[in-house]
């Protein structure tokens, strides 16, 4: 039983859902993964924390979610919100001997893998993902370089519309544009690094190489579910 640490926002943790469901080799309904969702869209803001510095932390939130998901069987745990992994260590804290997925982590090793010779990416994320360096730091020891967009207000924008349903034609066409611009900077490969943004991926020109942190993470899920010990690398302290 994998639990999800969800509602950030309800959208990405339902395309998630959907997602897992598609990376699952299944012939019947009982072939697929026992997910349990906490879809709670009153986590306090990531933005208002990390970029504002003017809300609560989220991190209680996620740490009560995070209980309340081993209470009730969880064997490995997930969460579809890049920026909320600034409170891993948090949900870990919180998970005990419970494997938490670390979506930053298993992305960076996945685009190092798909891409031999990887230089430069391509950060389609939340400014909050910036400042905190999550990615930075995940790809920092593969020697790979992290690239964010001039025009990370757009981008930022375009997050708040999908937030707010109203991601249309103008934004998607501002997202289009922004990975153009970071592909022809110089960016090898394009990494969706917000579950906002991962909603409308197919907005994005289809001659970019690119990779979503949302499909990494779903692939990870599949995984644990079908393996004894999911993921003990990811337990702090596990062999």
């Amino acid at each position: 039983m994998i639990g999800i640490l969800g509602g950030m926002g309800p959208d990405a943790t339902i395309d998630l859902m959907r997602r897992v469901v598609a990376a699952t080799p299944a012939q019947d309904d009982a072939d697929h993964v026992h997910l349990m969702v906490d879809n709670n869209p009153q986590v306090p803001s990531r933005i208002a924390a990390l970029i504002e510095g003017t809300g609560e932390s989220p991190a209680p939130t996620l740490a009560a979610m995070t209980r309340r998901l081993v209470a009730m069987g969880a064997t490995a745990l997930a969460m579809p919100c890049n920026t909320a992994h600034a409170y891993l260590a948090e949900i870990r804290a919180a998970a005990g001997t419970v494997p938490v997925l670390d979506m930053v982590t298993l992305t960076a090793r996945q685009a190092a893998a798909t891409r031999p010779g990887l230089r430069r990416v391509g950060m389609l994320a939340s400014t909050a993902v910036r400042l905190t360096g999550l990615y930075d730091a995940a790809f920092r020891p593969l020697g790979v370089e992290v690239a964010f967009p001039a025009r990370q207000d757009d981008v930022m924008g375009v997050i708040r519309a999908v937030k707010a349903g109203a991601a249309d034609a103008a934004a998607r066409q501002t997202l289009a544009e922004v990975a153009d611009a970071l592909h022809r900077d110089g960016a090898d490969l394009l990494l969706i690094a917000c579950t906002e943004l991962s909603v409308i991926a197919d907005a994005l020109p289809a001659e970019i190489p690119i990779l979503d942190a949302m499909d990494v993470l779903a692939a990870a899920i599949v995984d644990a579910a079908r393996t004894s010990h999911p993921f003990a690398a990811e337990v702090p302290g596990a062999a």
